[in-house]
């Protein structure tokens, strides 16, 4: 998984600015297009015949906008909560090469000197436009839902210390996860919306009434569920809980659902049923992807936890015989191509891998390609092999 274009898969665009190919945004697939950029933004985007440049020969390619991952810890041997900036930096020219032009880097549940240590590295990183933003997953999260993260961490919403995660990052922090059910739930997420941040409902074990409160008490703000599924109550006929509110929401056209569509974290035939339910405008692929994404087997770090993968999957190291799942090793490329693979048109996929995401967090000059656009770029094969990556107009790989 997220493994570079082979040499004899590239075709040399150093100097290229103008590709005549399949183009795959915005929910639509045009057979024959063309992509035009002018230093960092798209001047033309569209069907061929209406292009009024030179004719050029058409390339058995796909052209789709760079990928956006909204939840990420890392990938390439390095992570967000682990290091410091050079970490942050492997991280991200990693999944920059892999064909995410734009993520968010995401922490874990930690100490709040660790978490404010973190931001701070991070911050400079997002004022520079090499991160899109921080995601906060956690510390207010239910212990009976943590997951991979560390239970010493885990705490009831304090509305105190979470003004403080937001000064300290100074506009950076765009997304937070928060269990419906911790404590000042309604005043935390009025505090998330009066700064612009998306409310995350995640890592939770909230019944039907208390996830529909939740989404009540976020009316007026941006929600999303993190990673749908996983972290949360399963869903049961007699007990819905937060996945069948959330669904219902998304549904509504109210949340954006997040899904790791990895084929670990969920089974290809959820994905598409998701996909048939809620639809692509209410979907945000995410790769949770942490510091083993891209590297072999063996022993990693998600923030204090220790993290065993073995053939590709992460799990915590001291998990024993039921392993839990403690992040993802795919890059946002692969989540796609894993998403058609189970049924999802090539189109909606797309549209949840950059639309969508975009939309979610406000990165307005992204997620299509359409003239005056961010000129972000992947470029794959027939079958999404990763040919070719542009970010800011520039080819990075």
């Amino acid at each position: 998984m997220g493994t570079s274009p082979r040499d004899d898969e590239r075709d040399d665009l150093a100097d290229t600015t103008v590709l005549r190919a399949t183009l795959v945004s915005g929910g639509m697939v045009i057979p024959d297009a063309v992509v035009e950029t002018a230093g960092d933004r798209l001047v033309y985007a569209g069907p061929a015949a209406g292009y009024s440049g030179a004719t050029i020969a058409r390339q058995d390619l796909l052209v789709m906008p760079g990928l956006i991952d909204v939840h990420c810890h890392g990938g390439g041997g390095a992570g967000f909560p682990d290091g410091g900036s050079s970490a942050a930096a492997t991280a991200i020219a990693f999944h920059r090469r892999m064909g995410t032009t734009s993520m968010l880097g995401s922490l874990v549940s930690a100490a709040p000197d660790t978490l404010l240590d973190r931001i701070a590295t991070l911050s400079p990183l997002v004022r520079a436009g090499e991160l899109g933003g921080i995601h906060l997953e956690g510390p207010f999260i239910a212990r009976s839902r943590c997951g991979a993260q560390d239970p010493r961490y885990i705490i009831d919403a304090d509305p105190g210390l979470l003004r403080d995660l937001l000064a300290a990052g100074g506009g950076a922090i765009r997304s937070m996860t928060i269990a419906p059910e911790t404590s000042h739930f309604a005043e935390a997420a009025q505090i998330l919306i009066d700064h612009d941040v998306v409310v995350s409902l995640g890592h939770s074990s909230a019944d039907h009434a208390t996830a529909r409160r939740a989404l009540d008490a976020c009316i007026g703000g941006t929600v999303s569920a993190t990673h749908l599924f996983n972290g949360m109550e399963p869903m049961h006929h007699r007990s819905p809980g937060l996945v069948a509110a959330c669904l219902a929401a998304a549904g509504r056209g109210e949340l954006v659902v997040e899904l790791v569509s990895d084929a670990v974290h969920l089974d290809p035939a959820t994905v598409a049923m998701v996909f048939d339910t809620v639809g692509p405008d209410q979907i945000a692929l995410v790769s949770d992807a942490m510091a083993a994404a891209g590297m072999p087997d063996g022993h990693y770090r998600l923030g204090p936890a220790q993290v065993t993968v073995d053939r590709g999957i992460a799990h915590l190291s001291d998990s024993g015989d039921r392993p839990v799942i403690a992040g993802g090793t795919s890059v946002m490329l692969d989540l796609v191509r894993t998403a058609v693979g189970g049924g999802v048109d090539v189109a909606a996929a797309v549209a949840s891998a950059t639309r969508t995401p975009a939309r979610l967090v406000g990165m307005s000059d992204r997620g299509v390609l359409a003239a005056g656009m961010r000129a972000d770029l992947v470029v794959t094969g027939p079958d999404l092999g990763l040919r070719h990556v542009m970010r800011d107009g520039k080819w990075v790989q």
